[in-house]
């Protein structure tokens, strides 16, 4: 009923219309949101291996710190997949397939490490989706006709991260 409301004035009035074609503002797209969120997926990932290797008894304690590991850990590797499915869906355009022609490939890469690292604690399905996310960051900075550099992330788990060289 509504709805038929605000079509009938509309066709009275004549209200201006906005057309957007992304989800975002054209140019704020950067890949360093889901490298983040990658890492912290290790960074989980750690926690609870080093959790577990305390042994000792499994107490409300140590449940409440592995559900909150798990959490995060689950939360973040959606998040990175999301970022990357943003950035593919919005802003990799045609010349940018053809230049790199392995990027579908990649991205579907991406979502199946950020899937299983959900789905397991496997350290180095985590550190695959960092190194898979940093590749498609060279791959987005080099779209931007920007330079990367490879430095380790100065915080734990300081894997190496890919960085656009301003």
């Amino acid at each position: 009923m509504i709805y038929k409301l605000i079509q009938a004035l509309d066709k009275m009035i004549g209200f201006d219309q906005a057309d957007a074609h992304c989800d975002i503002p054209c140019g704020i797209y950067d890949p360093s949101t889901a490298q983040i969120a990658a890492l912290t997926v290790v960074r989980m990932m750690d926690l609870m291996a080093e959790l577990e290797a305390k042994g000792g008894n499994k107490d409300v304690s140590y449940q409440n710190s592995m559900a909150r590991y798990v959490a995060v850990k689950e939360e973040h590797a959606e998040l990175a997949k999301q970022e990357i499915r943003v950035i593919w869906g919005d802003y990799i355009k045609a010349q940018h397939l053809e230049k790199h022609a392995g990027l579908h490939d990649l991205v579907h890469k991406i979502m199946q490490l950020g899937s299983k690292s959900r789905q397991t604690a496997d350290r180095e399905t985590g550190v695959q989706f960092v190194a898979a996310i940093n590749q498609f960051a060279e791959i987005f900075w080099d779209t931007k006709g920007i330079a990367t550099k490879r430095a380790k992330a100065p915080y734990a788990p300081a894997l190496e991260m890919v960085y656009p060289n301003l």
